[in-house]
């Protein structure tokens, strides 16, 4: 009787167990709780000195997605690999976030409550560190879609009540659930990880990192995900690229030196933006809520080539989230922009046709706009918004 007692005990433990992993996993929403099957591993780097010789050699080779000029070695490795993009938050705990320096386009947006997130792009230069990583948004994803054949995308859980706002539901009718989609609930320990020392004292919900080459080799691995599919299909067939140009010439260069911004008034002290305009390195540094932007893998101010504000409408989903209030932007068709590049801007619009088309920006001739080498920051305010510059 007794080992009968015994022996129901363990099962139910098993059960209980099993019970809280099976809750953790479907939990998407819920997905940077306690719960959450993922490892801790403490702060390493993948840098040394073979990264260091790749980036000390001649700048010759053109980055497809931003123009910017690296090397040949770096070109032999992202011609190997597709698109990637991780969603970034930017919750004030979560500052200053790693690697938003090394991706070559990225997107600010509202995600819930006033508080912005990021989608960014990596294709050409990688990131040991990258985070902290939190959960979709479908408008993120349609800008995703733009960039080829089944972008990479990496995220932890996403907005999943039935309605227009469902990303994860999104992701399962794009076909991507077991295929481009690196979601941490079905991608394990050591390619997403838990760190606890890269920000001190801060929620459970701030310390889930990745890495490129660690997911890039998981696509490679698990889903034979490289520049072709498991078929032969190259992952840019239909992918429209930007246009590219060069620096201005120091003569040439504006006199636009502060873009200033927010996205919800009652948060702009927070989350209120103002790049500023350098015209010897002809670039915009990043403040945000006040205080200089950094990024944690190399303590410097984050830096952009062009800044592309776009006004798109916002609207609630109204889809009863309990934790919050998820949002719609209408990301699809075109609206009003303001594109700032060489210490200028020009007043134009932007246009995203379908899903799968790439965003594109036109001046006020409908000429398309060209984008100066390096990396391109866009911002999507609700219609509305006020621009200083």
């Amino acid at each position: 009787m007794i080992n009968k007692k015994i022996a129901f005990v363990v099962v139910f433990i098993v059960f209980i167990l099993s019970g809280v992993t099976t809750f953790s996993f479907f939990s998407a929403e819920k997905s940077l709780s306690f719960l959450s099957p993922i490892a801790y591993q403490a702060p390493t780097s993948e840098n040394g000195s073979a990264e260091a010789t790749i980036n000390a050699e001649p700048k010759t080779e053109e980055c497809p997605l931003n123009g910017q000029l690296l090397s040949k070695t770096q070109r032999s490795i992202w011609e190997a690999q597709r698109p990637l993009g991780i969603m970034i938050e930017n919750h004030k705990e979560a500052r200053p976030q790693s690697g938003l320096s090394s991706a070559d386009i990225i997107y600010e947006a509202v995600a819930e409550g006033g508080i912005t997130r990021f989608l960014a792009i990596f294709y050409c230069q990688n990131a040991s560190y990258v985070g902290p990583v939190r959960s979709a948004r479908i408008y993120f994803l349609k800008f995703l879609e733009g960039y080829g054949q089944n972008p990479l995308y990496a995220h932890v859980g996403g907005a999943n009540t039935p309605g227009p706002a469902d990303a994860l539901g999104y992701i399962s009718e794009l076909g991507w659930s077991s295929n481009n989609d690196l979601n941490q609930f079905s991608v394990p320990f050591p390619y997403f990880w838990r760190d606890y020392e890269r920000l001190k004292n801060v929620a459970t919900e701030h310390t889930v990192y990745t890495s490129t080459k660690k997911l890039w080799q998981y696509a490679k691995d698990k889903r034979e995900l490289t520049n072709v599919d498991e078929k032969g299909v190259r992952w840019d067939k239909g992918f429209s690229p930007f246009k590219f140009e060069d620096d201005a010439k120091a003569s040439d260069r504006g006199k636009v030196v502060k873009i200033d911004f927010g996205f919800w008034d009652n948060l702009a002290s927070d989350f209120g933006v103002v790049w500023s305009y350098d015209s010897r390195t002809n670039s915009y540094k990043r403040t945000n809520g006040g205080v200089a932007h950094l990024d944690k893998n190399t303590g410097k101010v984050l830096e952009a080539k062009n800044i592309v504000v776009i006004f798109a409408k916002e609207s609630p989903a109204n889809d009863g989230y309990e934790g919050g209030q998820h949002l719609l932007y209408k990301n699809i068709g075109s609206g009003e922009m303001l594109f700032f590049k060489n210490g200028q801007v020009v007043k134009g619009t932007w246009n995203k046709e379908t899903e799968e088309d790439n965003i594109k920006f036109f001046d006020s001739s409908d000429e398309e706009i060209s984008i100066v080498r390096g990396q391109v920051f866009i911002e999507m305010l609700p219609i509305g918004n006020k621009v200083n510059y």
